[in-house]
């Protein structure tokens, strides 16, 4: 007898990222504990992904679920427009106190795609308001930035928005120098890459957008903090505004709290969710400066920011957030990513010669490329098969097999990971 689970996702269940026709049906759930998420049929599963990357301090965190609980109790959610309550207010000066100064507003949406939207729309409303013809975008080549239509024109070389490419508004988009260990030419590329964007830095530029140090999407590509600065220095001198989409980045992935932190670059728009809430509820924030605030302040409602989400500031995701900072800011979470990052580089060193290429690592991300294929090729499908048969969820994006881990996860799972991985090679 079939699992009515399994027999109502078929019937009537959408996937997001997976071809239904081809794809093996997918593994239900039951529960997750730490770095584990449990299935239905009994196994175990190391999550070496953290869920899609938002998963900070392990799944069913006592701290965060109790958090949530607490505040379910007492108000689930409120009109944001009229209103204002603790958790959003509490989470709103943490995120400030803990980014560069002078990122001190924060406007509150639904995820990453609409944190990315509303800084986009902030941006070109900014020079309107001012009576500036500012409406250009530039981004860069592989970035990903999410699924609604702003973010898709930013991304759209990524690779993933063909069916939708007639559509996209027009964004220039800069090579990117995505770097390894012992990349000769990592100068090269970053000089180019500036090249272009001096050529494209105008009076028409509303906003430089990018993921800063690690590309997501289009195969965890790295660049270096130097790269970022003179990327900073040259918009700010155009008098363009820098966006950095820490939706993935933020929240220690790349051993700092934040990669703006870690380049010693502040944007004016900072983009984040995935970890926001430590992976319990859909949240996204977009920090701005404050002088870019105060450009929205007039008598007229034309003038202000006419934006917002049905669920925008919801306290229950609050609530999480500001339990998941907790953990964050504290010594043993700080510990935990330095030992993810040790162990990272200590075994990308050990792995078999040749057999792996472009071996990089940032903070608890690890990343190399193994064969050739794009995106859902066979070389990611047999890895990622590997590993399932050895109780490990992994997703390789094209030819790229990358770890990014629960900062939770116990050092033997994590070398046992790796072992796994040197076995498939």
């Amino acid at each position: 007898m079939s699992d009515p689970i399994e027999d109502f996702d078929r019937r009537h269940v959408w996937h997001p990222f997976t071809q239904s026709l081809t794809a093996p049906a997918p593994m239900v759930a039951v529960a997750g504990q730490g770095a584990n998420i449990l299935t239905k049929d009994g196994e175990t599963i190391l999550d070496l992904i953290s869920s899609w990357w938002v998963n900070l301090h392990g799944h069913a965190h006592p701290a965060i679920a109790a958090a949530i609980a607490a505040q379910a109790s007492t108000l689930e959610q409120v009109i944001f427009a009229d209103f204002t309550h603790a958790p959003a207010a509490h989470l709103a000066q943490r995120l400030a106190a803990l980014l560069p100064k002078d990122l001190d507003r924060v406007f509150f949406s639904d995820n990453g795609s609409t944190a990315v939207e509303v800084a986009l729309k902030i941006a070109l409303q900014y020079f309107a308001n001012q009576g500036q013809e500012r409406r250009r975008l530039l981004a860069f080549d592989g970035g990903y930035h999410g699924d609604t239509v702003g973010a898709m024109s930013l991304g759209r070389s990524s690779g993933f928005f063909r069916a939708w490419e007639d559509l996209l508004f027009p964004v220039d988009v800069l090579p990117f120098p995505a770097s390894w260990w012992q990349d000769e030419a990592v100068d090269s590329k970053e000089d180019e890459a500036l090249a272009a964007l001096d050529r494209a830095l105008d009076e028409s530029v509303a906003a430089v957008l990018i993921e800063p140090l690690v590309q997501g999407a289009s195969g965890m590509r790295m660049c270096r903090p130097s790269f970022l600065r003179a990327l900073a220095e040259r918009t700010a001198q155009a008098g363009a505004l820098l966006i950095f989409d820490e939706v993935m980045t933020g929240f220690g992935r790349t051993g700092s709290l934040f990669a703006c932190l870690k380049a010693g670059v502040t944007p004016d728009l900072l983009c984040l969710s995935k970890g926001l809430t430590g992976g319990f509820l859909p949240m996204g924030a977009t920090v701005a400066r404050e002088p870019i605030h105060q450009a929205f302040l007039d008598e007229r409602i034309d003038r202000a920011f006419l934006h917002g989400h049905s669920y925008t500031a919801n306290p229950l995701g609050c609530a999480a957030g500001l339990a998941s900072l907790d953990l964050l800011t504290g010594p043993a979470c700080q510990a935990q990513i330095s030992r993810i990052e040790a162990i990272h580089s200590e075994r990308l060193k050990a792995l078999p010669s040749g057999r792996a290429r472009h071996l990089r690592v940032t903070g608890t991300i690890a990343a190399l490329e193994i064969g050739d294929t794009g995106y859902g090729g066979a070389e990611g499908k047999k890895l990622k098969a590997f590993f399932r048969q050895h109780g490990m969820l992994v997703r390789p994006l094209g030819s790229t097999l990358y770890f990014l881990p629960p900062y939770c996860i116990p050092e033997p799972d994590l070398h046992r990971a790796w072992d796994v991985l040197t076995s498939a090679l």
